[in-house]
């Protein structure tokens, strides 16, 4: 059974070329009103540009929304996640994943507000996004129209798109008209660049793919040392200075842009089932990850550690795989707040030529007693006599393994 068309849909727009011609063919492909939300979660981009050509586009002023999201990103997605430690594959700082359940949960709101019946974004039908906006829509309202153009439209190139720009007399910038050498996504945490000029993984990346960060070798000859105070696992300030969330990570990023901090050329397993290189640059992030894992390693008990660490692998799949809003996440996020109610105090990091190295933590809060681990003799609550019988006993097992296997070879 056909749907009948949406009456009113928010699009995600960012005021590109792309989502310019995803205005327009919702206009033309369903002949609905369409509302515009551009979010500005850091990008670096001027958003004013974005309204005018939504107004030119026909879109009504009461139906353009551009919301600065930069504190709430950082606040309520990036800390959380990482009081986690989260690195997808081991490596990857999640940048974009997750900004994704941050622009979703603003969309469901606009669609609520203005009486929507569908959202609308610009993901391909190859990527992750398309699954990560789409379970946060339904997560949120789960009956939700989603109108996913890539995967709908009849459009095979994109000559076909350039021509219906131009049909529609849609403004194309020169710099449009051919092929982008590289796609860019990008936000306070980090950029990623992926396709074109980058889809061989043999070949090294171009320099001027990092848009972030110098180039290591270029970094200054003199290390940097910072001191970053943290929280309850949040950092709240750089040498001494208070700062909000996203203040506090803009300079960071600007640390570690100076420092060639941050670059990671990585080949990832996509959700969807494909393998794909991307270039990320997480100058910030990189310098936080290193500061708070310096900080819980005197705060944080080794066996809450050790699970923790367990538990950010699950966590990092979940955001990666847009599953931010499910359930299990959230009893993880709860197990991992509860672990960081201790994890307060200060962390020396020394940057230098694209290294970040943890040079000393102290903390109020901190476990670590010098007087056990000391190589003198003291009057310590450490007998080394004890370690005589822990050994034995962990060794039992192995060494009943043992005699059986040399029965076994006798």
């Amino acid at each position: 059974m056909t749907q009948p068309a949406p009456k009113k849909v928010v699009l995600a727009y960012s005021g590109g070329l792309d989502t310019s011609i995803i205005l327009k063919w919702l206009q033309t492909e369903y002949g609905a009103e369409v509302v515009t939300f551009t979010a500005d979660l850091g990008q670096g981009e001027e958003l004013a540009p974005a309204r005018e050509k939504a107004l030119k586009m026909g879109i009504k002023p009461e139906n353009i929304f551009i919301d600065d999201l930069r504190e709430e990103f950082v606040r309520d997605y990036v800390f959380p996640m990482f009081r986690a430690n989260a690195l997808y594959e081991g490596q990857y700082l999640l940048g974009t994943s997750i900004a994704r359940p941050l622009i979703a949960k603003r969309q469901i709101e606009i669609a609520r507000m203005v009486g929507a019946d569908a959202v609308c974004h610009g993901a391909t039908g190859k990527g992750n996004d398309q699954v990560r906006f789409e379970l946060g829509y339904y997560a949120l309202e789960p009956d939700i129209r989603v109108i996913a153009p890539w995967r709908e439209w009849a459009f095979k190139s994109r000559e076909h798109l350039l021509d219906f720009a131009e049909k529609h007399q849609i403004p194309i910038a020169k710099d449009k008209r051919g092929e982008a050498p590289f796609s860019v996504d990008a936000n306070l945490l980090h950029s990623s660049s992926e396709g074109k000029v980058l889809e061989d993984p043999s070949v090294e990346a171009p320099e001027f793919v990092h848009q972030r960060t110098l180039s290591p070798e270029d970094a200054p000859d003199v290390a940097t040392v910072i001191t970053i105070g943290f929280e309850k696992g949040d950092p709240v300030s750089i040498n001494g200075e208070a700062m909000s969330p996203a203040t506090l990570l803009t300079a960071l990023n600007q640390y570690g842009h100076d420092n060639g901090v941050g670059r990671l050329d990585l080949v990832e397993n996509r959700f969807v089932g494909m393998k794909s290189r991307g270039v990320y640059e997480t100058p910030g992030g990189t310098i936080l990850l290193a500061a708070h894992r310096g900080i819980e390693s005197i705060t944080l008990d080794g066996g809450a550690m050790h699970l923790k660490d367990e538990l950010a692998v699950k966590y990092a799949h979940l955001v990666y795989n847009g599953f931010w809003f499910s359930p299990e996440r959230e009893m993880l996020q709860a197990a991992i707040d509860h672990s960081q109610a201790r994890v307060s105090g200060t962390v020396r990091v020394k940057l230098y030529k694209g290294n970040v190295t943890v040079i000393g933590r102290e903390s109020a809060e901190s476990l670590y007693d010098q007087e056990l681990v000391t190589f003198e003799d003291g009057a310590v609550a450490y007998d080394q006599k004890d370690a005589a019988g822990f050994i034995k006993l962990n060794a039992l097992r192995l060494r009943v393994l043992g005699k059986r296997d040399a029965r076994d070879r006798s």
